[in-house]
């Protein structure tokens, strides 16, 4: 159980450097962006991006995802474990990401500041607060999948706490694509969604999209949620203790 301990004690230490690495790889690359399509400062509305900039920078952050799940896949023999060091690295990713953008360049100058968080599949927008509160989160979920295990509890998934923790994930996934959700459905959905940058309804109601309440209420149902899941794993976790030999 010791050696079990340390090795998952050096797996959160060695994954925590290679996320921090990619979120100063991230943020300059950022930087380079906003200098390019704001070069006054990143503000919303959002400059317009050609289908092609647009095709680019989808499978930019796609590429990111896949080098995450690549990681996490090799970090462990158990698929449970290899979800969890996915939350884990994705989690420090994107703190590191915000803490070398404040950094490098001074923003966000607030945690309430909106920015754009991903484009995959639609997207997403949000104060910065809200990503750094679901990278804690699912900093935490890493070590309530981890740390019991590795302590001798046994550890099952059921059917309810998948269910608490997806639909808290939905909900929070909805509290930052809800306003893109709806420029793009009034823009006519199948051809915005599948090719956004060429619909015109959708870049003029971009061109003016300047957010300004987001949905908390709903975001943190999504936590309430999620982190209700966590605790009745736990607690069964506790209850039943196994072995190692």
């Amino acid at each position: 159980m010791v050696r079990r301990f340390n090795d998952s004690g050096r797996k959160f230490l060695i994954l925590a450097i290679y996320a921090l690495a990619m979120g100063a790889f991230e943020a300059i690359v950022v930087i380079y962006l906003r200098r390019i399509y704001y070069p006054q400062g990143f503000e919303f509305p959002l400059s317009r991006f050609s289908s092609k900039m647009l095709s680019i920078e989808l499978f930019r952050e796609f590429s990111t995802i896949l080098m995450i799940a690549a990681v996490a896949f090799l970090s462990d023999r158990d698929n449970l474990k290899r979800f969890a060091w996915f939350l884990y690295i994705f989690a420090v990713w994107d703190i590191f990401y915000y803490l070398f953008l404040k950094i490098l360049i001074g923003w966000p100058p607030s945690l309430l500041t909106w920015d754009i968080l991903f484009l995959i599949p639609v997207t997403w927008v949000g104060p910065v607060l809200a990503p750094l509160i679901c990278s804690i989160t699912m900093i935490f979920m890493t070590f309530c999948i981890i740390y019991p295990q590795d302590k001798g509890y046994r550890l099952r998934m059921t059917g309810l706490y998948w269910m608490l923790i997806i639909s808290g994930a939905l909900a929070i996934f909805w509290s930052f694509i809800k306003d893109y959700f709806f420029i793009i459905f009034r823009s006519g959905f199948l051809g915005s969604f599948w090719n956004i940058a060429g619909n015109s309804k959708y870049n003029l109601a971009v061109s003016k999209y300047i957010p300004s309440n987001f949905n908390w209420h709903i975001f943190i149902a999504g936590e309430v949620f999620i982190l209700a899941g966590l605790f009745l794993l736990l607690r069964r976790a506790l209850r039943t203790k196994l072995a190692y030999y």
